[in-house]
C-alpha cells in the first residue's frame, strides 16, 4: 500500500499553469527524489502536498495521504495532519526557524501545537528529538538560539522539529543545497537513517542527481511543470530516455576545458603568516577579553595567470580571509599584499580596482532600484578618468556580451533576470573594469547544474579571453576540480594541504583532505550499472 499517491495533479495559479498531470507515488520506508532546474515544479509539487499554496491556485487531481485526499480537506484538518502526518525540512534554515526563540522551544512548540502533551514533557521529546539528530544537550544544550548554530546544525534543529511527532511523510526541500559537502553527506545520511528507523515515506527534493544517486529508491525528473521520467535509481541511471534527463546528468558531470595559460613570475597577491582574531562575549564583568584565531598564520602567493581553489568546510576561515584580502577587515599579524602594496581597510581606491569579487549571492549584493547599466558600471569609481557617455555605454555592451548577455539588458532591473543571469551580471560588474584578480566566492553554489556548467564554461571561456586570474572559494569539490589548477585546503584557519588540483584530489595525503574527498557525492559509472543490471537479468 502506498503512503502517498499523487494521480494527474493538475495546479495553476490565476490562469498559469504550473503541473501538468503529475503522478507518483511514496511507499512506507520508501525515499523517492524529485529532481530538475529551478522552475520544473519540484517545490510547487510539495506545497501542494501540504497544502500551502497561494490563494489564486486551482488544483485538480488527487493527493491521497493514505486513505485521505488531501485536495478535500479543510484548512483545520490540514493543521492537524502538518506535523503529525507530514512533516517539511525547508532549503534555508534561518528563515525556518525563529531568531528569537531558543532551539529548544521551537522543537517543544512543534510538539505543543500538534499534541496534547504538556511543557515538561514536551520539552522532555524535543530533547531527546535533538539528540537523535546529532545535537545532545551536553554539547548543545536546549537554551542556543539559531544564531549561536553553524548551518549544518541548524538544519539538524529544523530535521528535529519535522520528526517531533514522528509523521508517516517527511518532505526534504533542497535540504542540503547551502551545505559544505562533509555537513551536507551527514545530513544525507541523517535522512536515510531516520527513515530506517521510523519507517517513514521521505520526499526529497533536489536539483543535483549525484546528491541522490547513494539515497533515492526511486528517481522522478521533472521539467516544466510536468513528469519526463521516472524509475527505480539504478535502472533510471543505466537507462536514460528522456533527453532532458541525459542533460541533467552531463551537467551534473560536467568537466570545464579550461586553456593552457603562462604564468607570470611577479605576484599579484602574496599573503604572508595572516592571523586574524575575533573577540569573543565576556563570561565575566571583569574577567579579561578572550578571542577565537579565525585565520592561523596563513600563507600563499597568487601570480598572474593562476587559477587557484580554496576549500574547506564551514567555520574554517575562508570568508574571514577572504575580507581580509579585500580589505574590509585588519589583521592581527602578518600581511597581506597586492600588487607589491599593503592591504588592508582605508586602501587606496586605484589598488582596490585590481581586486574584484564575485558574491554567492548575486541578488543579495545588487541594489534592485538600479538598471543594470549601473549596477555593472558601479566599479568605475575606483578609477581615474572613468569612461562617459558612448564609450561608457559601449563598455557596459561589452561586459554584458561577453558574459553571454544582450546590449540591450543595460536597461532593465535585475529583478527580470534568473538566477543564473545574475551571476553573469555579477561576472560582468567584476569584468568592467580589467582587475587582475577575480575572487568567485561560492559563486555557483546556488544554481542548477546546468545553469552552474554554464557559468563554469564562461568562467573558462574568459580565462581564454581575458587571462584570468582568480582564487575560486567554494565546498563542491567536483567544481573545484574542474575549474582551478591548483587548490588549497583549509581546516579551523589553517592551509593543511596545497598542491596541484589533480594531485591532492587524487592522492590526498592530509587525513582532513581524504575526509573532504571522501564525503564528497559522486555520479554512478552509467556503463557499471548497465552491466550489473545485465548481469542481474
Amino acid at each position: 500500500m502506498n503512503l502517498l499517491q499523487i494521480v494527474n495533479l493538475n495546479l495553476q495559479i490565476g490562469s498559469l499553469p504550473i503541473l501538468r498531470d503529475v503522478s507518483f507515488s511514496i511507499a512506507p520506508g520508501e525515499i523517492v527524489a524529485v529532481t530538475g532546474e529551478s522552475g520544473s515544479g519540484k517545490s510547487m509539487t510539495a506545497l501542494a502536498v501540504m497544502q500551502l499554496l497561494p490563494d489564486r491556485a486551482q488544483v485538480t487531481g488527487r493527493i491521497l495521504l493514505g486513505e485521505t485526499d488531501l485536495t478535500k480537506v479543510g484548512e483545520a484538518r490540514m493543521c492537524a495532519l502538518r506535523g503529525n502526518e507530514v512533516g517539511m525540512v525547508f532549503q534555508e534554515p534561518m528563515t525556518a526557524l525563529n531568531p528569537v526563540k531558543t532551539i529548544g522551544a521551537q522543537v517543544a512548540e512543534t510538539i505543543l501545537v500538534h499534541g496534547n502533551e504538556d511543557r515538561a514533557t514536551a520539552m522532555t521529546r524535543a530533547r531527546d528529538m535533538l539528540a537523535r539528530v546529532g545535537l545532545p544537550e551536553e554539547r548543545f544544550p536546549l537554551t542556543r538560539y539559531p544564531h549561536e548554530l553553524s548551518g549544518g546544525q541548524r538544519q539538524r534543529v529544523v530535521i528535529a522539529m519535522a520528526i517531533a511527532r514522528r509523521p508517516r511523510l517527511l518532505i526534504a526541500d533542497e535540504p542540503t543545497t547551502a551545505l559544505d559537502v562533509t555537513t551536507q553527506a551527514q545530513i544525507l545520511t541523517l535522512l536515510k537513517d531516520l527513515v530506517a528507523e521510523f519507517g517513514m515515506g521521505l520526499l526529497m527534493i533536489t536539483h543535483d542527481l549525484a546528491v541522490v544517486s547513494d539515497l533515492a529508491d526511486r528517481i522522478v525528473v521533472m521539467r516544466h511543470g510536468e513528469v519526463v521520467e521516472t524509475g527505480e535509481t539504478r535502472a533510471l541511471f543505466a537507462n536514460m530516455t528522456h533527453p532532458y534527463t541525459r542533460a541533467l546528468f552531463e551537467a551534473s558531470a560536467h568537466i570545464v576545458d579550461l586553456p593552457e595559460t603562462k604564468h607570470a613570475p611577479d605576484p599579484i597577491l602574496e599573503v604572508r603568516e595572516a592571523v586574524r582574531d575575533y573577540p569573543l562575549p565576556r563570561t565575566t564583568l571583569f574577567g579579561p577579553r578572550e578571542y577565537h584565531r579565525a585565520v592561523k598564520g596563513v600563507s600563499f602567493t597568487i601570480r598572474k595567470g593562476d587559477r587557484i581553489g580554496l576549500v574547506g568546510e564551514s567555520g574554517c576561515g575562508k570568508s574571514t580571509l577572504t575580507r581580509a584580502i579585500l580589505g574590509l577587515e585588519r589583521l592581527q599579524g602578518g600581511e597581506i599584499r597586492a600588487f607589491g602594496k599593503p592591504v588592508g581597510p582605508g586602501m587606496n581606491p586605484a589598488l582596490r580596482s585590481g581586486l574584484q569579487v564575485v558574491f554567492q549571492d548575486p541578488y543579495g549584493s545588487f541594489n534592485p532600484r538600479h538598471k543594470v547599466s549601473r549596477i555593472v558600471t558601479e566599479p568605475y569609481h575606483l578609477i581615474d578618468n572613468a569612461p562617459t557617455g558612448k564609450a561608457r555605454e559601449a563598455a557596459v555592451s561589452e561586459a554584458l556580451t561577453a558574459v553571454g548577455l544582450q546590449p540591450s539588458d543595460a536597461r532593465k532591473y535585475i529583478h527580470e533576470f534568473s538566477g543564473g543571469q545574475r551571476q553573469r551580471i555579477a561576472i560582468a560588474r567584476a569584468l568592467i573594469i580589467r582587475p587582475e584578480l577575480i575572487i568567485f566566492d561560492e559563486a555557483v553554489s546556488a544554481l542548477d547544474v546546468s545553469i552552474r556548467a554554464q557559468i563554469l564554461d564562461l568562467i573558462a571561456d574568459l580565462s581564454r579571453a581575458y587571462s584570468l586570474s582568480y582564487l575560486f572559494i567554494s565546498h563542491d569539490l567536483s567544481v573545484v576540480r574542474t575549474i582551478t589548477d591548483r587548490v588549497m585546503v583549509m581546516q579551523d584557519g589553517e592551509i593543511v594541504e596545497e598542491g596541484e588540483t589533480g594531485r591532492v584530489f587524487g592522492d590526498p595525503q592530509h587525513p582532513y583532505t581524504r575526509t573532504l574527498v571522501a564525503a564528497a557525492p559522486i555520479l554512478p559509472d552509467v556503463r557499471h550499472l548497465k552491466e550489473a543490471l545485465n548481469v542481474q537479468s
